[in-house]
């Protein structure tokens, strides 16, 4: 079951992006990015600015939510108490602008898809003189994948690929040599996400 939040996530990055200079300014985010609940969220945002040669030495960014800042560049602001410690404004904001102005982008609102109950891990093998086992995830936490864990024991390996700018695929590889005793089992492959989410497949062994 899903759950629309906006901007209610445990942990998120805001990434600024600056593109190339335009003739006005603008901002791009993706409209939705779903996260399993408890993992933190990668949210992009990119944005362009009129053509200048003068360079501001001082420059603000921020998050809201409604009209709660939930996020910002000003280390010494202090966030609302539902939002301290819980978010992280990340990336350059340095632009050159031909004068101070504030520009809000209120219409570009990013929604988070709260995944209560994961989707079961992707799984796939092959037999050969060894077995291997193949198990993957997408994500949206870049900085703490979730964790993956096998009923087999044998030679394991991980590692995480970008599919988007929000979006990450890890997967979990192991290797065995199979006995007699190996064929025909289930071979399950469990994962934990970020804040404690679990999710489960199996595959059954036939050469």
């Amino acid at each position: 079951m899903e759950k629309k939040f906006f901007l209610c996530v445990l942990l998120f990055w805001a990434v600024p992006d600056v593109q190339p200079a335009s003739d006005v300014w603008a901002i791009d985010v993706p409209s939705t990015i779903p996260a399993v609940q408890g993992e933190c969220v990668l949210i992009p945002c990119w944005y362009t600015y009129p053509t200048t040669k003068i360079v501001l030495n001082r420059w603000m960014g921020f998050w809201k939510r409604g009209n709660t800042i939930v996020s910002t560049n000003l280390k010494k602001w202090k966030l609302a108490k539902e939002f301290n410690k819980r978010t992280e404004f990340v990336g350059a904001l340095q632009v050159r602008i031909p004068q101070f102005k504030s520009f809000t982008f209120t219409e570009n609102k990013v929604s988070i898809d709260v995944i209560r109950q994961p989707e079961p891990p992707a799984m796939s093998f092959q037999i050969l003189d060894t077995v291997r086992a193949y198990c993957s995830v997408l994500h949206s936490c870049p900085s703490a994948p979730p964790r993956f864990s096998w009923s087999q024991a044998g030679v394991t390996a991980t590692w995480s690929k970008q599919i988007n700018l929000w979006m990450w695929k890890t997967e979990s590889v192991l290797e065995f040599v199979p006995d007699s005793l190996d064929f025909n089992p289930v071979l399950n492959c469990s994962v934990v996400y970020r804040g404690g989410k679990t999710a489960k497949s199996s595959v059954v062994l036939i050469k």
